[in-house]
């Protein structure tokens, strides 16, 4: 029976390129994690979309002089771009500025109003008396009260993953102007998230299955004791408050892109013509929702996200799982837009292969810790593990076939126990991988894949089928063929990883069709298929990249 599927990736703000960090933060996992299940055949909807409304849009506008929404066209166009290239197969990753999403916010923003858990009250905000405007949060840095990190933004601090107010902020300065703001009065609504500390703290100490640093950080939270938070600020680029007298007030982004998630859903079904259709992913029990960031948005996904839900009450599914992930840093330090520090995909994009850069983030995605990205370990496990351990057992063996087997399938004889035994391995690889999948271990789930690869050239080279071929020809052809099953098997484990190289290994095979349309099966060779041409699956990269790379990167 299949299972329905609801795939969340966090909301990029569309102020920059896309770097690595990103792709090692959520978009990775995300992606393999909606394949895998695709593949199996269960129903999934995998949805994000660039978030247009954040400050950090309107910072970079005003840098450049020029109105937010040219900086959203220009960034939001790469972010489409680095998805079809990468193979990051949304089912729909929109933007926060369609009417959609106004009226989905809209409607919420009402219904908690309704039920007084929106309120308003004035509340003192910083004011650059210099520039003669209120600052948002993230137009406000200074020291963090909570660990001192000097570089602190007024609505989260990077360095301990706190959410805070710009007024908590020590020696605050104005990114505008770089002075000292001042405190000033204004009439604000806000989010009444005390009232919610109590059903969310029952609700998060039963999500047992999260991870620890998840589950750890948001209880931990909890029983600090939630605040009141403001939901408006004084900017006029964003969601407007669906009431009067609030024309140069906008609802705050860190309330509005959540819900993204579930306008988002709605769009989708709107777009496929069945426009309830959204309804079986947030309204049936069923359904599973995983939600996939990175650390720096863990509150905001297990805390305020599903407060509000739960203070909406309109039946809509809380989210299942929260596999947030660490950092994953470059040089020591954590990947940054702001500070020009990263590898951007599109740059990465146009020199090298999507599926070396899909596996390594996949080898050392950050999931219970920062890891650290370097050129040099890039270029070691594509050389060493894509191209000799997988890649070249795939080619030495279709190019033998190809030399001394009419380019067909072999047929095999009689299987002997040695034979049996790797055919097992395949299946045993297959479960294992389909468990850590389905836990969220991607790294795991890898190691997995590539033992097998391993294990299957350590076969090859027992069985020796180049030393067989003249005295045993039916030996030889039956070890070819093993070996050609472990490979089939290969390619359908490594395909929510490495999509590209494994639909080519599928025609290479002799298969037709899609790679994804024989779904989650260790596929098997028919004897006598015409296979065509081999090629190799990955290129070996020239030590000299590392050199070049490094030299490349910009504040490193």
């Amino acid at each position: 029976m299949s299972d329905k599927i609801f795939v969340c990736a966090a909301w990029p703000y569309t102020n920059g390129y896309l770097h690595l960090g990103h792709l090692a933060g959520c978009y990775m996992a995300a992606d393999i994690f909606a394949r895998y299940h695709r593949l199996k055949g269960d129903r999934v909807l995998m949805v994000s979309g660039s978030d247009q409304h954040g400050t950090p849009v309107t910072l970079r506008a005003e840098e450049e002089g020029v109105s937010p929404q040219v900086i959203v066209d220009r960034f939001r166009a790469s972010q489409l771009e680095v998805w079809e290239r990468l193979g990051i197969t949304f089912d729909l990753f929109t933007t926060t500025g369609t009417e959609n999403h106004k009226q989905t916010v809209q409607d919420i923003f009402l219904k908690l109003l309704d039920k007084g858990l929106i309120y308003k009250a004035n509340t003192t905000q910083l004011y650059d008396a210099e520039a003669k405007r209120f600052l948002p949060d993230r137009y406000v840095e200074g020291a963090c009260p909570f660990c001192g990190n000097p570089k602190a933004r007024g609505d989260q601090c990077d360095n301990c993953g706190k959410p805070m107010d710009p007024l908590e902020l020590k020696n605050p300065r104005s990114r505008l102007s770089g002075s000292a703001p001042v405190p000033r009065e204004s009439e604000h609504f806000f989010l009444k998230l005390s009232a919610l500390q109590d059903p969310l703290l029952q609700w998060v100490r039963k999500r047992t299955h999260w991870r620890p640093n998840v589950l750890n950080f948001t209880t931990h939270y909890l029983e600090e004791g939630l605040h009141d938070r403001a939901i408006t600020r004084d900017i006029t680029w964003g969601v407007p408050i669906p009431l009067p007298g609030y024309e140069d007030k906008r609802i705050y982004v860190w309330f509005e892109a959540c819900i993204g998630y579930l306008s988002a859903a709605k769009e989708w079904a709107q777009r496929e013509g069945q426009p309830d259709a959204w309804k079986e992913f947030w309204g049936d029990p069923s359904c599973k929702s995983y939600y996939f960031l990175g650390k720096d948005n863990i509150p905001f996904h297990t805390i305020i996200w599903p407060g509000m839900l739960i203070g909406y009450g309109q039946g809509l599914n809380l989210p299942y799982d929260v596999p947030a992930n660490e950092y994953m840093n470059l040089g020591g330090g954590k990947f940054s837009k702001s500070e020009h520090r990263a590898v951007w995909v599109p740059d990465y994009l146009e020199r090298y292969d999507p599926d070396p850069l899909r596996y390594y983030i996949a080898a050392n995605m950050p999931e219970t810790g920062d890891t650290e990205f370097s050129w040099q370990e890039f270029v070691r496990r594509n050389n060493d593990e894509l191209v000799a351990t997988y890649g070249n057992l795939a080619h030495r063996v279709l190019s033998f076939i190809g030399r001394n087997f009419g380019a067909k399938v072999p047929q095999p004889g009689p299987l002997t126990t040695e034979d049996d035994a790797m055919l097992k391995k395949v299946d045993e690889a297959m479960a294992a991988v389909a468990r850590e999948l389905s836990a969220c271990h991607f790294r795991e789930a890898l190691r997995h894949i590539m033992a097998l690869a391993q294990e299957s050239n350590r076969y090859l080279d027992a069985q020796a089928p180049w030393r067989t071929r003249r005295e045993n020809p039916e030996r030889a052809a039956a070890s070819l063929y093993v070996t050609m099953c472990a490979i089939a098997g290969l390619k359908t484990l490594a395909y929510p990883f490495l999509p590209f190289s494994a639909q080519k290994l599928h025609g290479l095979l002799g298969f037709s069709g899609d790679v994804a349309s024989a779904g989650w099966t260790a596929q098997r060779p028919t004897p006598g298929t015409p296979l065509p041409e081999p090629q190799a699956l990955f290129t070996k990269l020239d030590d000299s990249v590392v050199e070049a790379e490094e030299q490349r990167m910009v504040g490193v």
